[in-house]
């Protein structure tokens, strides 16, 4: 193993025969499982697969507290002022066959209040992407938003065998960059001119975490939100983003 050193890259890397630069050889690889369409339960949410029958109406009610339709000015749908329009539009993005959507469901209220879902699903690869994000008010700056994204993060790290997980966003989205910072993700770069919705030119941010950042992240995740079920107001006792810090500087990740 030596050192690679170019304009894009630095970093560990293996020489072949020619004396050529290639990647860390992976013997024992083998593909990840795609993700089942279950439940994931926590403390403060669950994670049920999204059904319109059932969570339309919670969903349009949690979203309609968004007055100023903020929440879907970086999404290429919505805002919607009408039940029977965004019923329709929830029952399209369940038929697509290669996403896997989700309700987020309040513990205490067992009310629908967001929504997530895993894109770009690529076992061989072991690559997968969390996406499609929908936070009602409901749902932002409380606890079972963080838990959400953690219990689809530890599915697909620990029960499915995932390398990579990508976050991706609007760049000028600066909410979902300072939540894809926060989350533990890394910053990897810009594709210009990535894609065009609502008449709109847009760049695309991505963001990942690799498997081997996972040993960090996964424990400080735990401590964070075991702090949280212990505060008498369910008040975070450190901020999370610190927590990680601490336990990435103890495993050297």
């Amino acid at each position: 193993m030596g050192e690679c050193v170019g304009a894009v890259y630095s970093g560990a890397c293996e020489r072949n025969e020619l004396g050529q630069p290639i990647g860390e050889a992976l013997p024992d690889w083998s593909a990840a499982l795609a993700p089942p369409h279950t439940a994931l339960d926590g403390r403060f949410c669950r994670l049920v697969p999204l059904n319109p029958s059932m969570h339309s109406r919670d969903l349009f009610e949690a979203f309609a507290l968004d007055q100023e339709g903020r929440n879907w000015t970086y999404l290429p749908h919505g805002p919607f002022l009408e039940f029977s329009i965004f019923e329709k539009w929830m029952a399209a993005i369940c038929r697509q066959g290669d996403m896997q959507f989700y309700a987020i469901v309040d513990r205490q209220t067992d009310r629908a209040v967001g929504i997530a879902s895993y894109l770009r699903i690529k076992p061989k690869a072991g690559s997968i992407e969390v996406g499609h994000l929908v936070f009602s008010p409901l749902l932002q700056r409380r606890s079972a938003a963080t838990e959400a994204m953690y219990l689809m993060m530890r599915r697909a790290f620990i029960e499915l065998g995932y390398r990579r997980y990508e976050w991706k966003c609007d760049v000028l989205n600066e909410a979902s960059r300072k939540a894809a910072t926060r989350l533990g993700f890394r910053f990897e770069g810009l594709f210009r001119q990535a894609n065009v919705y609502k008449g709109r030119d847009r760049d695309t941010a991505w963001f990942s975490i690799l498997d081997r950042e996972w040993r960090a992240l996964e424990p400080a995740y735990e401590e964070w939100l075991a702090d949280v079920e212990s505060s008498p107001e369910g008040q975070q006792k450190e901020p999370l983003n610190k927590i990680i810090k601490r336990h990435v500087a103890a495993l050297g990740s």
